[in-house]
């Protein structure tokens, strides 16, 4: 099982398929390009594993080829907070990266994924030598912090399928990850595990936002129809 060894002793170099699914490299110059390529590494991650733990000093940066993660933390009382999920193209850490700090979140598999990372030195590096890396990043961090207000909103709303319609909407964010486009492949259930509500009300919001034209609900997936809809869905 994948599982038997660490993340870092399961880790091999990016086959050409799986290059062309990171967003940032080519933004970058042919010598930025190498040194990142060089330096790039990927592995299996196991339902349930993590990749990023609490109090952890950051190593890598990390970015999802295929699968869907889950942004998480756990307050003094032992609740979990979930602040995001990470579909395919979302890359994520930057902030601690740049300060070489240790993870305030868990980052944890949802599924079966292929987890992508740039070792720390390569990421500042790339900092200090490539004006197309940096613009990248200061758009990340720029995206993450409205993600991040966008979640604390989630968190304190009561009307379950607005947390559903904008839970969605924030895993349809074209900027942070590119690599979803109009559908998402997501189980009604890990949608739950993100939301923080039961598979069945879960599933009620879905069949009211399909009702009213936003999404359709496709074999595995969901299809966004009206993102802008999406996000303004059951607006006081």
């Amino acid at each position: 099982m994948a599982t038997e060894n660490p993340l870092h002793q399961r880790r091999r170099p990016l086959a050409e398929p799986e290059l062309a699914g990171i967003p940032w490299l080519h933004l970058l110059l042919p010598p930025e390009r190498e040194r990142a390529v060089d330096d790039l590494r990927i592995t299996e991650v196991a339902p349930g594993e993590f990749i990023c733990r609490v109090g952890r000093p950051v190593t890598y940066w990390f970015g999802v080829v295929d699968g869907l993660l889950k942004m998480s933390t756990d307050n003094a009382e032992g609740q979990t907070m979930t602040f995001t999920g990470v579909p395919p193209g979302g890359w994520f850490g930057e902030g601690t990266a740049l300060k070489r700090e240790a993870y305030r979140y868990n980052i944890q598999a949802l599924r079966t994924s292929r987890v992508a990372g740039l070792h720390v030195d390569a990421f500042h590096w790339l900092l200090d030598h490539s004006i197309g890396f940096n613009r990248f990043v200061m758009n990340q961090l720029n995206e993450r912090l409205g993600q991040f207000i966008a979640a604390r909103e989630i968190d304190r709303l009561t009307n379950p399928d607005i947390r559903v319609a904008r839970s969605l909407a924030a895993l349809f964010n074209p900027v942070l990850y590119p690599g979803v486009g109009e559908v998402l492949r997501i189980t009604q259930q890990e949608l739950a595990y993100l939301v923080g509500l039961s598979r069945q009300r879960v599933n009620e919001a879905l069949a009211s936002l399909a009702a009213q034209g936003s999404i359709r609900i496709e074999y595995g997936g969901l299809r966004v129809l009206d993102l802008a809809a999406l996000r303004s869905t059951f607006a006081p």
